[in-house]
């Protein structure tokens, strides 16, 4: 486990790109004046030692002194000391949609992102509850197991996408048959499961499996991500839509958001369905039903102290400047026996 103190020093970093443009510019500015003065033979007879690679690796010696000197500002701290404390809260299980349909932009920017927006704000208001994460398509598949440790829920979540299940579909069915397997038995808490979906369910179990998770003290919560009016799938490379997902018949597919499936599965589970459109009403809804839920005491294992790991990386800043500062544009020995882009030709 690692924290970073002062993210803010990761602007820094900019530097970097700063100096290659001015090293590049600085390069075509010598090339251009040398080309004035006499051609490229006659340069070479009058500084015979004058080396093509020694200004290229001091200019990547400094840029990874500065990225080192810009790390070292960050403070990256890791965890020496793990103890056990006793903590009270929920268990709340996020099933996320990742079929095709959610890659529809009639909420922005997708369904997809809307949705790891939601729940990553869900979880940034969350105290002391431990979530885990379950991503299904025409399958479910479970990605993060229930956890105190906000910070890797929040990493797992980013990483999502439609590309990650090769079965298509949105069989939410499984998805709750998979969070049932989530909650730990021995350390009986109140049991939330929350489904992130268009509630374009191709299966008519889902109601089914709902009613039987409720019996099994499971309470879920459903939120719509999409618009009724519905949208098409963009088919896209690098970021540009090339076409849109299209049926057998050649026609555009246009998926909507299906509430009442998403209601009905609420129902079954003595839950309630909320619209994802404004995220936050979303996490206030969420927020006022945790609060209302009686917690469960739980031990949890944390970090209690942390260690400064600046030191390293500031060492190492200062050897590549000091090796910066050393590094003659001459040739050395060894570089000209290396000959290295054919400079002594």
């Amino acid at each position: 486990m690692f924290q970073l103190e002062e993210k803010i020093w990761f602007w820094a970093l900019l530097v970097i790109p700063v100096i290659i443009v001015l090293f590049l510019m600085l390069q075509f500015w010598k090339r251009h004046t040398q080309n004035k003065f006499a051609n490229q033979a006659i340069l070479k007879r009058l500084s015979p030692n004058k080396s093509l690679f020694k200004p290229i690796l001091k200019i990547l010696v400094l840029c990874l002194a500065f990225a080192s000197l810009a790390i070292a500002l960050v403070n990256p701290k890791v965890g020496s000391k793990l103890e056990t404390i006793k903590r009270e809260g929920v268990d709340i299980v996020f099933a996320i949609d990742v079929s095709k349909s959610m890659l529809a932009e009639d909420i922005a920017p997708n369904r997809l992102e809307k949705s790891k927006q939601l729940v990553t704000q869900i979880i940034n208001n969350l105290a002391s509850d431990r979530v885990g994460i379950i991503a299904y398509a025409g399958k479910a598949f479970p990605q993060l197991p229930i956890t105190t440790d906000y910070a890797s829920a929040k990493m797992f979540l980013q990483n999502m996408n439609t590309d990650m299940l090769s079965s298509q579909g949105t069989a939410i069915n499984e998805a709750i048959e998979l969070a049932k397997t989530y909650y730990d038995d021995d350390q009986q808490t109140n049991r939330v499961l929350v489904i992130i979906s268009d509630g374009e369910d191709h299966s008519e179990a889902a109601a089914n499996v709902a009613e039987e998770a409720s019996n099994e003290g499971i309470r879920i919560f459903t939120i719509g991500v999409g618009d009724a009016k519905g949208g098409p799938i963009p088919i896209k490379r690098n970021g540009v839509v090339l076409n849109y997902k299209k049926d057998k018949q050649g026609e555009t597919v246009i998926t909507r958001l299906n509430e009442q499936t998403l209601v009905d599965i609420a129902e079954e589970a003595n839950g309630a369905y909320i619209n994802g459109r404004v995220t936050s009403e979303v996490v206030d809804e969420i927020r006022d039903i945790l609060n209302k839920m009686d917690k469960t005491e739980f031990e949890a294992k944390q970090f209690a102290e942390f260690k400064d790991q600046f030191q390293w990386f500031l060492g190492l800043a200062i050897l590549f400047l000091f090796i910066d500062i050393f590094l003659l544009e001459r040739k050395t020995a060894w570089l000209k026996k290396l000959n290295l882009f054919n400079e002594n030709l």
